[in-house]
């Protein structure tokens, strides 16, 4: 009788470990599932094979900062690949900063590199990233609240977020290099925001595809309008269009943006919406060179006026009327406006030579600030007024340079092994924002891997603010908020079909 007891014990754990195996296995698109980090509440999952659902259960902390606590439902994967899904919190108890994830991951260490769309229960939508094991993660926050449909794509060494509302077509949200080794994992991911309880999420219409490599198809560029935050790094899409745009330019009082489209002037809320086209006259085609005066009523705009008459620079009121031309002579380019309103500062050829110049506001006579051979460009005021930033070549590499606002005393700043361009200082006058490409990369074309970054002006010191793919357009101008704690800049989104 004991024999038939044990038999019949030993068939039912057989029977429930199988069945238990079968339900670790069985999840689609999935291998396993697993608690990263440090979490008080164990995670789970249930695959409904049906119609594709994942209902997903985390606990944990965060994940944020150096080290993370969540769930994780995960596949080993190598090449490219694009994770699809749309996410549905469970009730509406708990954090409202609770997160349902499509993520990236190098590893399943607590401080592992990754990177996440995170879709927080309060609406908020965010490409999370951490770029190296233990280093503090930050974010691009998207403009879109609450999507209906996610997106996180890996192609090459970028890894980019796209979004789309009920009914609408995918919208780049934001793209950065974030190179992963192989293996890496890919899958869903839940954290309560509070590791004494846990959160659950609906994942539906998951897709885990894998894509052709990145150099075997060729891209669409899509203009990102960013915000990032010197205290954090944070970076928030403004703005987001398949239209090519550059060169941000924020307004005096902080309200809104002004930048260049298709040789039109756009304004556009700081809070972001539908940008509205600035009417010039005469129709000037802006080459994206543009800057409000100190007042903020002034707008002066690098461009052309008729076809084949090369830049120039005009002048004209924000609130409409014609544009007054200050340089008669072609090509110059605007970069600066004296704190006092009175001086334009440019870079103008002449003679096949290209320099730095200055002219006044209202027009008159220019006036020659450098004459070294190599280019001079970018010249832009201290707040001040009493010195001059400009970018020259003149000891091989471009470096930043400053001299007095008559052109003397210059004397380069930064000796680097990038190429750094248009120097634009803090209107606290603490900070230089500098536009920099790698040591072998010629000019400041568009479409490369740049950096934006701070040169602290009390020590020198240089640090890295956000990098991105980028170049020409992104910050050609003056692009500081106000209060001097953001800037403004344009990244490009690869779009591939």
């Amino acid at each position: 009788m004991k024999s038939i007891l044990r038999l019949c014990l030993a068939l039912v754990f057989l029977c429930w470990h199988a069945a238990m195996s079968h339900a670790a296995t069985n999840l689609g698109l999935f291998t396993d599932h697993t608690d990263v980090g440090t979490v008080a509440q164990a995670g789970t999952v249930q695959y409904q094979p049906a119609d594709g659902v994942y209902q997903v259960t985390g606990g944990g902390e965060n994940i944020w900062s150096t080290n993370d606590a969540f769930h994780f439902v995960w596949k080993k994967l190598t090449g490219e690949v694009a994770l699809t899904a749309e996410i549905r919190f469970a009730g509406t108890n708990g954090n409202p900063h609770r997160k349902a994830c499509l993520m990236l991951r190098q590893s399943l260490a607590a401080d592992a590199v990754y990177a996440d769309v995170a879709l927080h229960a309060s609406g908020l939508t965010a490409l999370q990233y951490r770029a190296a094991p233990g280093a503090p993660t930050t974010e691009i926050q998207s403009d879109l609240a609450a999507p209906e449909r996610l997106r996180l794509e890996k192609r090459g060494d970028y890894v980019a977020l796209f979004l789309a509302s009920a009914g609408g077509a995918w919208q780049p949200a934001g793209q950065l290099r974030l190179p992963f080794a192989a293996p890496f994992y890919a899958g869903l991911a839940v954290c309560a925001h509070d590791n004494q309880t846990n959160a659950q999420a609906r994942f539906s219409n998951v897709e885990l595809v894998t894509l052709p490599p990145a150099a075997q198809v060729a891209p669409a560029l899509a203009s990102v309008l960013e915000v990032v935050s010197l205290a954090d790094g944070r970076r928030r899409v403004v703005y987001q269009t398949t239209n090519h745009l550059e060169a941000p330019n924020w307004s005096r009082d902080g309200s809104y943006f002004l930048f260049n489209g298709g040789g039109k002037i756009f304004k556009l809320p700081v809070t972001g919406g539908a940008p509205q086209p600035l009417t010039l006259r005469p129709d000037v085609k802006c080459n994206n060179d543009h800057g409000l005066s100190p007042d903020g009523t002034q707008l002066v705009v690098s461009g052309e006026a008729a076809p084949g008459e090369g830049s120039r620079i005009y002048r004209l009121p924000v609130a409409g009327g014609a544009a007054q031309l200050i340089t008669p002579r072609a090509p110059s380019y605007w970069h600066g406006w004296s704190p006092d309103g009175g001086t334009l500062a440019y870079c103008a050829a002449r003679n096949g030579q290209f320099d730095v110049y200055t002219i006044p506001a209202a027009g008159g006579e220019e006036t020659r600030l450098t004459d070294t051979p190599g280019l001079d460009d970018g010249p832009e005021y201290s707040p001040d007024g009493k010195h001059i930033y400009f970018n020259s070549d003149r000891t091989g590499r471009m470096q930043i340079w400053r001299m007095k606002a008559d052109g003397s005393e210059q004397t380069q700043i930064t000796t680097d092994d990038y190429n750094n361009w248009f120097a634009h200082p803090s209107p606290d006058g603490q900070w230089l924002v500098l536009l920099s490409y790698p040591k072998e990369v010629t000019g400041h074309p568009p479409g490369k891997d740049v950096s934006l970054r701070l040169l602290a002006l009390a020590d020198g010191n240089v640090q890295v603010l956000a990098t991105f793919f980028g170049g020409q357009g992104t910050i050609n101008v003056p692009s500081w908020s106000p209060d001097s704690k953001s800037l403004a800049f344009v990244s490009y989104q690869r779009i591939y079909p």
